[in-house]
């Protein structure tokens, strides 16, 4: 006999549930809700149980358990076993959580029913089925098609597919050959496979953007950096007796400024303890300072304040390193034994490597390394070289620049220009002599320029269904 109170909003049901004959111990089911459902996984409500098993069988028990939650439910055979448990206010999903992990049981959804069995008995069958899977595959007839592909080199597609560049896509008893000459896939496999493969082909024979990468190598007086930001209309801020800290050095526009401060990033360094901070500035010019840019550079050379040592330019493909250098090798001494010598190269130059990755927004994230080496003090073995390097990632928009900068070169002239013989006359020797000292400091700047290239629209799709075919898909820029 079940009785209820009301409790709340809802109704509690307290009694014994479930009298099972041949000296079956009473399970006693108290605060429960149940509702019926017919979705699955099948209705397992979130009333709580109060549970009182003692070697109740286990099978009996599942079935009790659906009839309570409004389940249907399919038990094997090698359902048996009996369980002791004792709970108050537990989850209906928690009773059969905790019946099939300590029964080993396994349980699988068909629709609106439960299939519960032992959980060695469901690996054995899923062993089964793939074996049969397997079996069957092997008697399929094996079929041949030939791929042309357009974009995609054959011989790198051909890793993808026997497996050399990760997981192989082909059954164990398929094939492929490349060849190079036409770049051609020929793949023999069932037909499943084959349809797998054409569906990597079209997907993977597209057109890869480009990247114009174009760089200006500049060789400059030492206060051109400092007054190029003045010239294209801007103002450096800071509040007097402070140095404004790295990351945080703000810009304002003049009055006359031509270009909206948004264009312009500047990332300083401060010293730290009295220490000098690095000799080196990153700064980040909007499109739309590109065309002053070019303006001040040709000015620079004109007012002969420096020079364009090189403005290489290079196209690449989106994620493929772009490298430019220039330079010059120096011989050096190394001693092969027995008191012989040799000449040997080492390569003093200018190394940028640029790698482009186009952003989903149009913008350009580079990867740039550059290296700067100079010739240095002359030793008795050749001349030492001196290597200066920097490593950044930076976000462009598309025809903004990078500007690169303190690199420095020092260089301390004295030259004394005399009358002949007065010159070297004590005392009045003066009066006919002169003594100039230059000291020089020039700054290497490099400004780097990625310009998305615009691709123009294909005239035509190639036909995917054709034999030795795959739909070619065009990217929009």
């Amino acid at each position: 006999m079940i009785t209820t109170a009301p409790t709340g909003k809802r109704r509690r049901a307290i009694g014994r549930w479930l009298c099972i004959a041949l000296a079956w111990p009473a399970m006693a089911f108290a605060g429960t809700e149940t509702q019926a459902r017919d979705q699955a996984p099948p209705a397992l409500n979130d009333g709580r149980l109060t549970l009182n098993l003692r070697g109740a069988p286990v099978a009996a028990v599942l079935r009790a358990y659906a009839d309570l939650v409004g389940a249907n439910v399919a038990i094997g055979e090698g359902v048996n076993g009996r369980v002791t448990l004792r709970a108050r206010q537990m989850s209906a999903d928690q009773v059969l959580d905790f019946m099939l992990d300590t029964q080993h049981l396994a349980m699988r959804t068909f629709g609106n029913v439960m299939w519960i069995v032992p959980r060695d008995e469901l690996a054995a069958r899923d062993k089964q089925k793939v074996e049969a899977a397997l079996q069957a595959g092997d008697l399929v007839p094996l079929a041949s098609q030939g791929f042309q592909l357009n974009y995609q080199k054959a011989a790198e597609l051909r890793k993808i597919l026997v497996g050399e560049a990760g997981h192989r896509m082909l059954s164990k008893r398929g094939t492929v050959a490349a060849d190079t000459r036409t770049n051609q896939l020929f793949v023999t496999d069932v037909p499943a496979k084959l349809t797998e493969v054409a569906d990597l082909i079209e997907r993977v024979d597209v057109p890869v953007r480009q990247v114009l990468i174009e760089a200006r190598i500049v060789e400059a007086d030492d206060r051109f950096s400092r007054n190029l930001g003045v010239k294209l209309g801007f103002a450096r801020a800071s509040v007097p007796g402070e140095t404004p800290p790295a990351g945080n050095s703000a810009f304002k526009a003049g009055p006359d400024g031509p270009v909206p401060n948004h264009h312009f990033l500047d990332l300083p360094a401060t010293g730290i303890n009295g220490f000098v901070a690095p000799s080196l500035a990153i700064t980040l010019f909007g499109r739309a300072a590109h065309r002053l840019l070019q303006l001040e550079l040709s000015a620079l050379e004109a007012d002969g304040d420096g020079k364009i040592i090189s403005s290489p330019r290079v196209v690449t493909a989106d994620k493929v390193q772009a490298v430019i250098e220039q330079g010059t090798e120096l011989p050096y001494q190394v001693s092969a034994g027995n008191g012989i010598t040799t000449i040997q190269f080492r390569q003093a130059k200018l190394r940028l490597e640029v790698t482009p990755q186009i952003t989903p927004e149009g913008q350009v994230v580079m990867n740039v390394d550059v290296n700067k080496d100079s010739v240095g003090q002359q030793t008795a073995n050749g001349y030492a070289i001196d290597t200066k390097h920097v490593r950044t990632q930076v976000l462009v928009e598309n025809g903004g620049t990078v500007a690169i900068g303190g690199i420095y070169q020092e260089e301390e002239r004295k030259t004394i220009t005399q009358v002949p013989v007065l010159g070297n006359l004590p005392v009045l020797g003066a009066l006919f002599r002169n003594q100039a000292d230059v000291r020089n400091r020039r700054e290497l700047l490099v400004f780097i320029t990625p310009s998305i290239v615009e691709q123009a629209p294909a005239s035509g799709a190639r036909d995917a269904g054709s034999p030795g075919g795959s739909q070619g898909v065009q990217n929009p820029v």
